[in-house]
């Protein structure tokens, strides 16, 4: 606990978490492009309402404020694992739908897939900083979806992308509270607690 306390571990927290945001803001605002891009290239009506996907692992969360450091990381770090196997199947079937058609989506596509492993891999940092064992992905991604139709591929899609740029906002809230210095020992709060 004492590394934790130490200035230069508090520096790199502050380094880590500033570079966290704007990573999260960045992919949000790719995430926000994609989605358009997205709609108008499957078809889709842009206030679709679509509900809850399985799978997906939801950006609100109650009680926020109570949580401790430890438990926004993991439960980012979670998050995004899912994200990143859930976009790899929204590519594989994009593929499958439109072959060579729409090469423009399809790397758009590929950009924030790689945004999400980047940002899963900064969230490990986080937690390496702490002294905190990173948890296997055995069951962090989604268990494998059933074949869907392509209407409910579609659909299930924009709500991956939707609920993406929800979590890129909470990530970024998440950072931000966790860079603020802790009340007298300079550390953010609740990183140094047991979870």
């Amino acid at each position: 606990m004492a590394a934790a306390d130490s200035p230069s571990t508090a520096l790199r927290r502050r380094d880590l978490c500033s570079r966290g945001i704007r990573l999260a803001g960045k992919m949000r605002a790719d995430v926000v492009d994609l989605l358009d891009s997205y709609v108008e290239q499957q078809g889709l009506d842009a206030s679709a309402s679509v509900a809850a996907v399985e799978g997906v692992p939801l950006a609100a969360v109650e009680r926020w404020d109570e949580q401790t450091g430890t438990q926004r990381l993991l439960e980012n770090l979670a998050a995004y694992r899912a994200f990143r196997a859930l976009l790899a199947q929204m590519l594989e079937e994009l593929r499958e739908q439109l072959g060579e058609a729409d090469e423009g989506l399809g790397r758009a596509l590929a950009a924030v897939l790689l945004q999400v492993s980047a940002f899963a891999y900064h969230l490990e940092e986080l937690l390496r900083l702490e002294s905190r064992g990173i948890p296997g992905e055995e069951g962090d991604g989604p268990p494998p979806l059933p074949r869907l139709s392509l209407f409910e591929q579609k659909l299930r899609g924009l709500g991956v992308l939707r609920e993406l740029a929800q979590w890129a906002v909470r990530s970024a809230r998440d950072l931000r509270q966790l860079a603020k210095p802790g009340p007298a020992t300079g550390t953010a709060p609740g990183l140094a607690e047991s979870p």
